[in-house]
């Protein structure tokens, strides 16, 4: 099932002990498109620190009436890995976190989620593949900020048109599937689904998204509505 991001923003979270915070942000790979951690902000719990939840904590995303689940004790929350919210998460960081739940290294493999193939996946890395994975710590994860994202203008070969509004999240993958982009006021403010493989490049000091499809292509696309994209609707898609 497809979920709308932006819906997910401020959603509770809770594990079997009580609620831990609510979503504040989620930290995508701008190169394969897959949301890597949702932001958590703890609120008066840990005194409003931000931590970290991978996928994996989720398992099939399950959702009570008021809250996301998460397959978590509040205490392997409160003594994970403290991250630096006003800097880049680093691959570092991201090793330290990853042995401490246990969770296999996502950048293993050629899959998206590496060796495992999906979030639901649990492996215990070994020794070895720790050792060996100190080779990646200068690579550059590619983490985003969908938040930050939020409000990107798009560009296409022939001129802008509109900017990003909601990222539209498969919640078995975790996989973004849609950027929803709002065409802008001139055209009665309509709402289309542009697939990630449609970009060409992100310019973060432009705030632009670069398409490979022209302003045409984009007006003549089926119009998004207000709910999760359903399998009809992305037959229609004559741009994907």
């Amino acid at each position: 099932m497809l979920r709308s991001i932006k819906q997910l923003y401020g959603k509770a979270l809770g594990t079997a002990e009580g609620k831990i915070g609510h979503v504040k942000d989620f930290y995508f790979n701008d190169q394969h498109w897959v949301v890597r951690y949702v932001i958590a902000d703890t609120g008066s719990w840990l005194s409003g620190r931000l931590v970290l939840i991978s996928p994996h904590a989720f398992g099939d995303f399950h959702q009570d009436a008021d809250s996301l689940l998460v397959n978590l004790s509040r205490k392997q929350i409160e003594n994970s890995p403290a991250i630096d919210s006003h800097k880049p998460v680093s691959r570092q960081y991201e090793e330290e976190y990853y042995r401490y739940y246990g969770w296999p290294f996502y950048w293993d493999g050629s899959g998206m989620w590496g060796m495992g193939g999906a979030p639901s996946y649990y492996l215990m890395p070994s020794e070895q593949e720790i050792g060996d994975n100190h080779a990646h710590d200068r690579d550059d994860p590619h983490l985003r900020s969908t938040h930050a994202l939020n409000g990107y203008h798009i560009q296409t070969s022939d001129g802008a048109i509109g900017h990003v509004t909601d990222f539209m999240m498969d919640d078995k993958s975790w996989e973004i599937r849609h950027l929803v982009v709002e065409t802008g006021h001139w055209f009665s403010g309509r709402d289309i689904a542009i697939s990630p493989r449609q970009i060409d490049r992100i310019s973060y000091e432009e705030s632009k998204v670069f398409v490979k499809i022209t302003k045409e292509a984009i007006l003549e696309a089926p119009e998004y509505h207000v709910r999760p994209l359903d399998a009809a609707y992305q037959d229609t898609q004559n741009f994907d």
